[in-house]
């Protein structure tokens, strides 16, 4: 009988432990999907959904909203890309941040935003279809020797998180209340030109 009651005890503490496995609620941010060809330029849309039971959102008191973003997009293979910038879009487009930064590497680029609540409030619609609200748009410039294939997207966990203004709240993949959803670029092979001969009589 006690054997029975300890297994019971640690089927209670396992489920404790993990609240992943209760269904907590959890923000999203995704990168999307398109398709180019060779030195040609692709556009990545970036979104965030802002999901209710979450720390942060509209559905939380003033100054436990989303107001920051902190994205880190890696791409691989690296070679493929020649260039890679961000811009905001969609429901940020018009507002007016009081930090932002871009800092980019090889085989990757961040954005980072602040913006003030009183005067620059996002406006996310709270639990809206997936994949959200687009934020933001990363312009892929593609090499001219990218191979047919696919470039993956891959957003960094350890880097990419949201916050309220004051930075006071953040959620992370860490803390469970923020998902990631990874992008991808599909190369295409580019077709020759098939010149159709005449003859001339």
């Amino acid at each position: 009988m006690p054997r029975l009651i300890s297994s019971s005890l640690a089927l209670v503490l396992c489920v404790v432990v993990h609240p992943a496995s209760a269904g907590l609620a959890a923000d999203v941010i995704s990168a999307g999907t398109a398709a180019g060809l060779p030195g040609t330029n692709v556009d990545i849309p970036i979104y965030i959904r802002d999901v209710s039971g979450t720390p942060l959102g509209l559905d939380q008191p003033p100054g436990s909203r989303i107001q920051s973003y902190s994205i880190k997009v890696d791409y691989s293979p690296a070679a493929s890309v020649q260039s890679v910038t961000f811009a905001r879009a969609g429901i940020t487009a018009s507002l007016t941040p009081a930090f932002e930064s871009t800092p980019s590497a090889p085989g990757s680029i961040s954005a980072l935003d602040t913006f003030q609540e009183s005067t620059n409030l996002i406006p996310f619609t709270l639990n809206a279809t997936a994949p959200g609200n687009q934020i933001g748009v990363l312009h892929f410039a593609l090499a001219a020797s990218a191979a047919p294939g696919t470039i993956t997207l891959t957003l960094d966990a350890a880097l990419s998180q949201l916050g309220n203004e004051s930075g006071t709240t953040t959620e992370t993949t860490a803390a469970t209340n923020l998902a990631l959803v990874n992008g991808s670029i599909t190369v295409n092979p580019s077709t020759p030109v098939r010149l159709q001969s005449f003859d001339v009589e």
